[in-house]
This record gives C-alpha cells, sequence and structure tokens, in this order.
C-alpha cells in the first residue's frame, strides 16, 4: 500500500471554539478518476487550543494498475485536491479548497524486450535469447522476478523463463531473458507475455509482439 499523509497545524487565537472541522484529501489521475479519498473530523476546537491533525490517505499499488497500467510504464502526474470546513460558534460555516500536483515516477519506465535471437543448443532445441531493460523512475528501489512465456504464430506455449530483477531507485536495469525451445516450434513472429512480481504489486500479463 501506498501512503499519503498531510500534517495540519491547528492554532485557535480566535474569540469562539470551532467545531466540525473536516479535511477531505482527493487524489486524482489527469483524467480526474479519484484513486482515493481520505478524511479526518475533529469534532471541537476551543478557543486558544493549539493542536496538530494528520490526513492520510492510503491506496493499494495493485488497485491502481487494475485502473490504468500505465502507471508502470509511464512518469505523470497526480493531483491531490484538499477540502477544508468548520463551524465558528456552532452556527457559521466557512469551507476553502485548494489543490497542487505530486510527480509520479514508473517503476518500468521505457521497458523493453528486445527480438528473439537463436542458437543450436542441441540437436532438437534452440537456444534462445532477448535482452530487456527499463529504468527505475519510482519512490523506491524495485525488486522482484520477472516471468516471461513465449508463444509462437500459432498461440502454442512454446518456452517459459523468469529472471530476477533489482533496480535502485533512478537507476538503469539490463538483462536478457533465456529460453529452449524445440527447433520445429520456432517461428519467424509470435508474442511474449509478461509478468512482474515484487512485494509491492504484481502485474501481466504484458503482451509484446515480435517478428
Amino acid at each position: 500500500r501506498l501512503l499519503f499523509s498531510l500534517r495540519i497545524g491547528i492554532v485557535n487565537n480566535g474569540y469562539y471554539g470551532v467545531g466540525s472541522f473536516n479535511i477531505t484529501t482527493e487524489i486524482s489521475d489527469t483524467d480526474g478518476f479519484v484513486i482515493a479519498r481520505g478524511l479526518t473530523f475533529i469534532p471541537t476546537i476551543k478557543k486558544g487550543e493549539n493542536m496538530t491533525a494528520s490526513n492520510n490517505v492510503t491506496f493499494d499499488f495493485n488497485d491502481l494498475l487494475q485502473h490504468d497500467h500505465n502507471f508502470l510504464f509511464n512518469d505523470t502526474e497526480l493531483y491531490v485536491t484538499v477540502y477544508a470546513g468548520i463551524r465558528i460558534a456552532e452556527l457559521i460555516p466557512i469551507s476553502a479548497t485548494t489543490n497542487f500536483s505530486l510527480p509520479w515516477g514508473a517503476p518500468f519506465r521505457n521497458f523493453t524486450l528486445g527480438e528473439p535471437k537463436s542458437a543450436d543448443f542441441n540437436l532438437t532445441h534452440l537456444r534462445v535469447t532477448a535482452s530487456t531493460s527499463f529504468e527505475n523512475h519510482a519512490f523506491s528501489d524495485i525488486a522482484g522476478s520477472m516471468q516471461v512465456q513465449m508463444y509462437n504464430s500459432a498461440s502454442v506455449l512454446v518456452g517459459s523463463s523468469q529472471t530476477l530483477i533489482d533496480a535502485s531507485q533512478g537507476s538503469r536495469y539490463s538483462g536478457h531473458i533465456e529460453f529452449y525451445v524445440l527447433k520445429s516450434e520456432m517461428t519467424r513472429t509470435g508474442r511474449f507475455e509478461v509478468h512482474f512480481l515484487t512485494p509491492f504489486f504484481t502485474y501481466g500479463p504484458l503482451v509484446m509482439s515480435y517478428g
């Protein structure tokens, strides 16, 4: 889960107590879809009282990817809107709104899976390799695994492979995937189906054609 926390300092130097103090924070994408919402409510703030409140918004990365998988591969922005409301002397309602944006860095920016290259392994099989790379623009390091299935032009599963991925924040990852494919099943065109598995999220399949 991802946590956005907004700390608010409250100083009531007025002549009256205030009540029904509420802060609502919404996080949305560039299309206006509300990803998550958090609410903080304080029933009463007495005259002369000082306090600090926290408004927390949590959301699951997997839910975010179900809405739009481009968060994995494209840098973008998230929009934060904060609504605040109080009642002065329990009678007079006052409200305010502010908004700002937060940069979003994609964990698999510029992800590529290259064309498969084959060489004889033995009399019946080919050793097939495909290079892979990405840039980790996310807010944290990425560690986990990448599973790739290889299908030929007849949609027959001809190979499956898994590799570990480990990319620190802001770094570039380069590696390769390796398959052992029956010569009789290898075709010039086909597709890869890619699955990403990390402690923070799982995603797949990402379908990528080759040939």
